[in-house]
């Protein structure tokens, strides 16, 4: 894409795709998506409605949880405006910087959760490694210092990169591969010098994804030792299924990832559709699952929910 004097320069829009190869059947898939979306979205405010509304839903464990939620609209509401007017109304353009802006805040919200997840790990730990100092290290100011730390860390870490692809110029088009803006999808339509742009994103995934995970291992790792320490079985099956639901949680957000990173690391040939298919699980599957999860997992969740259901 060359400006008049024969020089590449930033398009004023951008244009998304659907689902690639599929020129039907787009009637189904913005069907599946609106589904997606009102699971998601219903699941994660029923889900914080009940820790707000409940009072025995007022402990460390359930404010983690509704940090877990308020992320998971966060990152719905971030693709929902591009998505639905792609396969809803066939209207696949979206302004440069409003590209940048979804991006941005698609990013963070995306390694916001992985922090969360870390924190809620050390919940987990803290309850059955210490549980006798449970309630006074993980006080409400704890908690609400550990939330505004892990939203500074993805802030901060994410603010340079509409910046970093801002300078850059687009000599190769302006069509991206998914039906929203991801920092790999603009690389690929950008011309010019983008060293800084891998390594730095390199560095943020290893900052977050790399530290985060390394973390919520070794805090598994120090649980199950406690829980092997424990005499009675039925106590080591009772504090382990404390841990069930955060596990299932963790896998629903980190397999996705690492499949994706596998498929570009060593499945490069692969068809586009799958890398696209492949990013929407990443996306749209655990902000779905999450609240499922814990609505089946946790009794105290499950018990809100029919208290809710007898008075209405």
């Amino acid at each position: 894409m060359l400006g008049l004097n024969g020089t590449p320069f930033q398009p004023d829009t951008l244009q998304l795709t659907g689902i690639p190869g599929m020129q039907t059947g787009q009637a189904w898939v913005a069907l599946v998506f609106c589904i997606l979306y009102l699971i998601s979205i219903a699941g994660n405010l029923s889900i914080l409605a009940l820790v707000v509304l409940e009072p025995a839903l007022h402990q460390p464990m359930y404010y983690f949880l509704s940090m877990l939620s308020l992320n998971d609209l966060g990152v719905s509401f971030s693709t929902l405006p591009t998505v639905l007017a792609t396969f809803c109304f066939n209207y696949r353009h979206v302004g440069f910087d409003a590209c940048l802006v979804q991006m941005f805040f698609i990013h963070t919200f995306s390694f916001m959760e992985s922090g969360i997840l870390l924190a809620m790990s050390f919940d987990r730990f803290v309850a059955i490694c210490d549980p006798l100092h449970y309630a006074t290290v993980l006080t409400n100011s704890c908690i609400l210092a550990m939330g505004l730390g892990i939203l500074a860390k993805s802030f901060t870490t994410l603010l340079p990169f509409p910046f970093l692809v801002k300078r850059l110029p687009f000599c190769k088009g302006n069509v991206l591969h998914h039906s929203y803006c991801l920092h790999p999808d603009l690389m690929k339509v950008a011309c010019g010098d983008v060293h800084v742009n891998n390594i730095y994103g390199l560095f943020v995934v290893i900052f977050t994804y790399g530290i985060d995970s390394t973390f919520i291992l070794l805090s598994y790792a120090l649980i199950l030792r406690a829980v092997l320490a424990i005499a009675s079985q039925e106590q080591r099956l009772k504090a382990l299924n404390t841990c069930i639901s955060h596990i299932c949680a963790v896998l629903a957000f980190y397999v996705p990832i690492i499949a994706v990173s596998m498929i570009h690391r060593f499945w490069k040939s692969a068809p586009p559709v799958v890398h696209v298919m492949m990013s929407n699980v990443y996306l749209f599957v655990p902000p779905m699952l999450n609240p499922i999860i814990y609505s089946v997992k946790t009794k105290e969740i499950r018990r809100g929910i029919l208290k809710a259901c007898y008075k209405s």
